[in-house]
């Protein structure tokens, strides 16, 4: 059985092809049922941004893209505009302190909206693992009622080590 920070920091067993192949499968099954489209463009530019648990950036992506993905495939509002609709959709989700994307495991079936997420962002290599945590998100919503703060949109961002950067610092 996988522990938890296995399954959130992708441990030495972690399939990353079959990872990817999945949340590539689950974005067409769920662009199918919402009558949308994923464009071979939207299709690479979540790929690029699946190729690694690391937050990317606009640019870096940008970079990656070649001219076979289309005429403007390479101009930035090209990559903002398809990553802005990514995001619509629950499939990519903002590190905002980083300006960069990270792809979501589990975007929600029922919709495009958006889920309350946190992220553990490791200071040193990049990773970031995403959570749901219901309690952080309830505390939020809580504090906001209070507030009478109306909540458009909520992610949570905790920096700090990976276990795996943890243990490299220890020796």
């Amino acid at each position: 059985m996988k522990s938890a920070q296995d399954a959130a920091f992708h441990g030495e067993n972690h399939n990353h092809r079959a990872c990817m192949r999945e949340a590539l499968a689950a974005a067409e099954a769920l662009c199918v049922e919402r009558g949308l489209r994923l464009t071979p463009l939207r299709r690479r530019v979540l790929e690029l941004v699946w190729q690694s648990h690391k937050p990317q950036g606009a640019y870096d992506l940008l970079e990656k893209l070649d001219s076979a993905e289309g005429p403007g495939a390479k101009a930035p509002p090209t990559i903002y505009r398809t990553l802005e609709w990514l995001q619509e959709q629950g499939f990519v989700h903002r590190i905002e302190s980083l300006n960069a994307f990270i792809g979501c495991p589990a975007p929600d079936p029922a919709s495009g909206e958006g889920h309350s997420s946190q992220f553990f962002i490791c200071a040193d290599c990049g990773v970031a693992a995403e959570v749901h945590d219901n309690g952080v998100a309830s505390a939020i919503a809580e504090q906001a009622r209070r507030l009478g703060f109306a909540v458009e949109g909520q992610t949570v961002e905790i920096r700090g080590r990976c276990p795996g950067c943890r243990d490299e610092a220890a020796k």
